[in-house]
């Protein structure tokens, strides 16, 4: 292939001409139509990563002289660790305090279950039914904390349905009855 005339032996010289620009741009636009987006994404993950590593190298030097007051303020570094240790010393006595009347209030309930396991179990020797019994010290609680208040007389209600009414008999539902599929293939075609 020749450039401008000139023989095969002539090397690329100074004058690359139309033929040489052509053939960058060709060779500069399809690497663009095929990588461009890459190119564009890695150019902006570039520019990324040094926006946050400039900002981390600005921060750097400001922390070292809060280091440097601190080092030279010993009371103050011991001030703040004796709060410290007074907030932890406060926070683990409201915890110990906490766990103390979790665990009384667990005693109260296990003793309290313990007394009517008792009192079912003496029901029961004695004959009677431990659920009435159980009801029965249900109402003397309630009774005793409420003994102000009138107890409140049910009126007297009819039932819903008849005393007849059987719901797998299929009568006496209106239109709403069930009846079993036929058995055997179906008839389709």
């Amino acid at each position: 292939m020749e450039l401008e005339g000139r023989g095969p032996a002539a090397g690329p010289g100074p004058a690359l001409g139309q033929g040489g620009l052509e053939a960058l741009q060709q060779t500069v636009g399809s690497v663009l139509s095929s990588y461009g987006w890459y190119l564009l994404l890695a150019v902006v993950a570039v520019y990324l990563l040094v926006q946050k590593v400039s900002r981390s190298l600005a921060a750097r030097p400001s922390a070292r002289p809060g280091a440097a007051e601190a080092a030279e303020e010993p009371d103050v570094v011991v001030r703040r660790q004796e709060a410290l240790a007074a907030a932890r010393l406060r926070m683990q006595e409201e915890l110990n305090a906490q766990a103390e009347k979790y665990k009384e209030k667990q005693r109260q309930l296990e003793e309290e279950r313990r007394r009517q396991k008792i009192a079912m179990w003496e029901s029961m020797q004695e004959g009677k039914s431990y659920k009435g019994n159980l009801k029965l010290n249900q109402q003397e609680v309630e009774s005793g904390a409420s003994a102000s208040a009138v107890p409140k007389s049910k009126p007297n209600k009819k039932p819903l349905r008849g005393g007849g009414y059987n719901p797998l008999s299929g009568e006496g539902g209106g239109t709403c009855s069930w009846r079993p599929g036929r058995r055997g293939p179906s008839a389709g075609g």
